[in-house]
């Protein structure tokens, strides 16, 4: 039986309008009655992720969400910090300099607000901003306090500019840094331990549960990690190749509740065969 179920949010759980299909919420809530915990596992700040845990009754005694991509991990009924892995003020400075050589627009996230030194804000920084309903600021790179720390920093630009940009990226940066596209104009950058397989392998640890007892749900490079380490790595319908070839099952697209459809499959029904 599946203990834990780790389920990435954008182009996975939410369908394109940023919703939650009422069958995915039905099948998460039984899934929870019957055990299965249900952790949500994003590259969004915490502050993002609050509506929909909320929404789902994820707030409550025992339950997680891991944010930042696998940088922090917090139980969401105390708001107790789990883990936690940031990047410093050298980090910011040295990803600055390499976003102006490549001539790529970049913001990053502290423990408060979104934060851009680009003074013609990019839209998709706008919108990393309004989709996580966290303030934005401008604030140049010298500004920001040197004891500041960081979860996440990201290049943003259109899809074919932003493909330029990783192609140009000194390969050094990969020895420093974590790094994955999340979507075709977001490129994440957050400390070289943090991903979403290893926050969730961690917590899975922490609560007692086996590897071979984790499910892992998603579609993007970011989610390639905890897909590769889950007992059972479910690509969605509208998941990248790469998601899907290294999945155990493919599921429905996120605009088809494939959520509800790979846990009804895969953790409910069987469990229900097993109870008759």
């Amino acid at each position: 039986m599946y203990k834990l179920i780790a389920i990435d949010m954008d182009g996975t759980l939410l369908n394109d309008h940023h919703e939650v299909p009422n069958d995915v919420k039905e099948t998460l809530t039984e899934a929870k009655r019957l055990g299965v915990k249900i952790v949500l596992c994003s590259g969004r700040p915490i502050g993002g992720m609050k509506k929909y845990i909320e929404e789902l009754n994820l707030n409550e005694a025992g339950d997680y969400a891991i944010a930042y991509n696998g940088a922090f991990v917090q139980a969401t009924d105390t708001n107790e910090v789990v883990s936690e892995l940031s990047l410093t003020h050298d980090d910011l400075v040295n990803l600055y300099t390499v976003s102006k050589e490549l001539d790529t627009p970049m913001h990053f996230f502290d423990a408060k607000g979104l934060y851009t030194p680009n003074a013609d804000i990019s839209d998709y920084t706008v919108l990393e901003s309004f989709l996580n309903k966290i303030p934005l600021h401008y604030r140049q790179v010298d500004e920001v306090d040197a004891t500041t720390s960081f979860p996440k920093v990201m290049y943003i630009d259109h899809p074919e500019q932003l493909t330029k940009t990783i192609q140009s990226l000194p390969k050094e940066l990969y020895d420093q840094y974590t790094i994955v596209q999340s979507s075709p104009y977001f490129l994440e950058f957050v400390h070289p331990q943090a991903n979403k397989g290893n926050a969730v392998k961690q917590l899975a640890e922490t609560l007692g549960i086996k590897q071979e007892e984790v499910m892992c749900i998603g579609d993007n490079g970011n989610d390639l990690p905890m897909i590769q380490y889950a007992g059972c790595g479910v690509a969605m319908g509208n998941a990248i190749p790469k998601v899907k070839d290294i999945a155990d099952f493919t599921t429905k697209s996120n605009n088809e509740s494939g959520v509800a459809h790979a846990i009804n499959t895969l953790v409910l029904e069987p469990l229900k065969v097993n109870q008759q």
